[in-house]
């Protein structure tokens, strides 16, 4: 195995070693948000590292570790880093598979023409062209500017906006093949079947399968935000949480997309190897990993009513934001479904805004071209009144108004699920939180009769004797700050207990559709502010109030700013304790909350603590 970091021949890129990161349990859960800051010039610079390593016969996986990148995208926190893959097959001819990110220029390409001369590359099959896996594309064309050029024909059409040189290319498809015929040492012959793979995540993606060594080339689909020196899946537990992170911010929102691709996928031979674009290889668990894919995208796709939240891909920051407003349909166990209004064909996008329950669209182009005025047209005619609606923003700098689609929508007698989502500047993570609210709010109204139906089927005696389960009054705050912004939240708590003496530490029970669920990942802090019981009342009639997409929850409420480091502290509580989140437990509509206390004080030593008695246990 060959390494590059801070020794050897190849020019690297190398920061200070990898600080431990907390060990992942059958507890932990999705990774923190964690805090980025402006880069400055004399700090030392992040690790990066190379590996480069032999997967299957005449197979070479190049893999660049970024062990310290803590966000991906503006709303997407990583704990565990990242990395980039990229694959190098060799037959008779030679195909590449994918590059790197353009961070890993100075040490990636001199790796690449120590294994071979960029010149003796016949074809690079681009997976997606997003551009943390297709950043030095155009390097590689600089150097060999013969070379072909395989991807779907929305890549194609997408590169040719990226990279701004003149290339060779080959449009594919389903069912298309590119064969490198048989390597003359190993005898063996590398024959590719292409499957198209739409929306996971980006409409341009394709999926690769090599006939001779039985490897299937996912790029995004079942990959993991991870970084280690693991080749291979070797620790399902250690990855786990980070795998299903992965699959709910970026493939649940295209849930249908890939029960299509799981169906295409059962028609290939034997998959020994997926060779994901993020993280470890999966091969020593495979069926771990498909299995959970086809279970939760069956749940989400089970023939329920779902939005569509429209996009338009490379438009602005309709990608991110999408995305975002997707996200929080699902915490609401709603289901959702990403439409890119360019790269769905007029039939498909009918049937997909004409059965959605919602349906919310971006502000497009002031003078969209003709292709995209024909998906307007299809996608305005294919609404009806009993749809509910939203729109958003997309901030793409030469947008329709957002009034005046707005008014186009309310023309057509649709129901609004949430006020317009105003973006007045580059989003930050003020914005994305907003956004994912607003996606809350419309998830919710999509599954109101699913709760209600599950609140009335529980037993009656059952239900009455849950509800005697009692509990103390408590207010969680948090407030996160960095570079990008601010975001915060707040919520009413009465699932609390003490779960541990040393360290110290307590549980809270959040409903998945919290808003504030998003700031209480691992390693967040948060504050936890018991209320007293003689004067508990007005705090609870703020914090349980209905409150619209981004408005500030501590607005006309005394707050203790700078006391604790999660958040804000009630002034009129009568304890306050300053909690981090250590470990995270899925329950089917809750995410209970292991933190370890770090602080705390009381204000008043002789009041006692407010006390909840319920009369059910089906519902708050």
């Amino acid at each position: 195995m060959l390494q590059t970091e801070t020794s050897g021949t190849l020019p690297t890129v190398i920061g200070l070693p990898k600080e431990s990161h907390p060990m992942s349990s059958s507890l932990a859960g999705a990774p923190s948000p964690l805090a980025t800051t402006t880069p400055d010039p004399s700090a030392r610079q992040p690790r990066l590292s190379l590996q480069c390593e032999p997967i299957g016969a005449d197979t070479t996986a190049i893999r660049s570790l970024d062990w310290e990148r803590s966000r991906f995208d503006i709303e997407f926190g990583l704990r565990n880093g990242t990395t980039y893959n990229a694959f190098l097959v060799r037959g008779e001819r030679t195909a590449l598979i994918d590059t790197s990110h353009a961070k890993f220029r100075d040490t990636w390409l001199p790796l690449l023409e120590g294994l071979i001369d960029p010149k003796a590359i016949d074809h690079l099959i681009v997976s997606h062209t997003e551009p943390d896996h297709s950043g030095l594309i155009g390097d590689l064309i600089d150097r060999h500017p013969d070379i072909e050029i395989v991807g779907s024909k929305v890549a194609i059409q997408f590169l040719e906006d990226q990279v701004h040189r003149p290339f060779r290319s080959r449009a594919v498809k389903s069912g298309d093949e590119l064969d490198l015929g048989v390597h003359p040492d190993s005898g063996l012959q590398h024959r590719f079947s292409f499957l198209s793979a739409p929306n996971l995540h980006w409409p341009d993606t394709i999926f690769s399968f090599d006939h001779g060594t039985g490897i299937l080339y996912t790029c995004d689909a079942f990959g993991l935000h991870y970084c280690s020196d693991d080749l291979f899946d070797v620790d399902p537990g250690a990855i786990a949480p980070d795998f299903r992170f992965y699959y709910d911010c970026l493939m649940a929102p295209n849930a249908r997309s890939v029960l299509q691709a799981l169906k295409r996928m059962d028609g290939l031979p034997e998959i020994t190897t997926i060779a994901v674009g993020h993280g470890p290889l999966l091969r020593d668990h495979l069926p771990l990993w498909v299995g959970d894919y086809r279970a939760w995208s069956s749940e989400r796709s089970a023939g329920e009513a779902y939005a569509a939240v429209c996009y338009l891909s490379q438009y602005g920051f309709c990608d991110r934001l999408s995305q975002a407003i997707a996200r929080g349909v699902g915490k609401a166990s709603g289901h959702v479904q990403l439409v890119d209004l360019r790269g769905t064909d007029a039939q498909e996008l009918a049937a997909l805004i004409g059965e959605a329950s919602a349906v919310v669209v971006p502000t497009w182009p002031a003078a969209p071209d003709a292709d995209l005025q024909k998906a307007i047209g299809t996608l305005l005619a294919a609404l009806h009144p009993k749809q509910w609606v939203g729109c958003y923003d997309a901030f793409g700098g030469n947008d329709e108004p957002i009034d005046t689609l707005a008014g186009q929508l309310r023309n057509l007698g649709q129901k609004w699920a949430f006020e317009p989502l105003r973006i007045r500047q580059v989003p930050g993570v003020a914005d994305y939180q907003r956004c994912e609210e607003a996606g809350t709010d419309l998830g919710q109204l999509l599954t109101k009769e699913r709760t209600i139906a599950a609140m009335k089927a529980l037993d009656g005696d059952l239900d009455k004797a849950l509800g005697r389960l009692s509990g103390g009054l408590y207010i969680v705050t948090a407030r996160q700050s960095d570079a990008d912004g601010c975001r915060s939240g707040a919520m009413v708590a009465s699932w609390v207990s003490q779960a541990s003496f040393e360290p110290p530490g307590l549980t809270v029970a959040v409903a998945k559709d919290r808003a504030i669920e998003a700031l209480m990942q691992v390693n967040d802090r948060f504050v936890l502010n018991i209320l007293r019981e003689d004067n508990h009342q007005p705090l609870l009639r703020h914090f349980l109030r209905r409150f619209p997409p981004g408005a500030d929850r501590f607005a006309g409420v005394n707050t203790l700013e700078g006391v604790a480091a999660g958040g804000p502290v009630l002034g009129d509580a009568l304890a306050y304790l300053g909690c981090r989140v250590a470990q995270r437990m899925e329950a089917p509509d809750h995410w209970i909350i292991y933190a370890v206390v770090e602080e705390g004080n009381v204000s008043d030593t002789t009041a006692v603590t407010a006390v909840h008695h319920r009369k059910v246990g089906n519902h708050y």
